[in-house]
């Protein structure tokens, strides 16, 4: 099932050194909607719940850390093709490898503070959206 929506978060990185404006203007310059958008803070529990998909990996509890540190930016995007544009447009996980001009590549540090989350898949698109917003709260 092939949709036009993905999920984003700008990380504690990016928020912290005041990059939200920008990432966000790099997002709608691409052409993305915004569906719905908040700012706001993931609890250990939360952060843990959100990536317990990792839970074996060896930097589930710095993930966990990292991303429950401080204010998170969560969005869903709307485009065609927008799991894959979105997935373009952030660039390699890794700043140092990431395209010139992608946000990871204007934005990130580090691989580990690497600004910003983008889903993978349609399937994880929705789950993803779903764990920050209800019906309610997508226009």
């Amino acid at each position: 099932m092939q949709t036009n929506r993905t999920f984003t978060m700008i990380k504690p990185d990016a928020v912290a050194n005041g990059h939200i404006g920008g990432i966000i203007d790099q997002i709608t310059k691409a052409g993305f909607k915004i569906v719905a958008m908040k700012y706001t803070s993931l609890s250990t529990e939360m952060a843990g719940k959100f990536y317990e998909v990792h839970a074996e990996r060896p930097f589930y509890k710095d993930l966990v850390s990292f991303m429950s540190s401080g204010p998170i930016v969560a969005a869903i995007l709307e485009k065609d093709n927008a799991i894959e544009d979105f997935r373009k447009l952030i660039g390699a996980t890794d700043p140092q490898k990431a395209e010139a001009g992608t946000i990871r590549n204007l934005f990130a540090k580090s691989i580990d503070a690497n600004a910003i989350h983008g889903s993978d898949s349609d399937e994880n698109a929705q789950i993803e959206g779903n764990f920050f917003f209800n019906a309610f709260e997508r226009a």
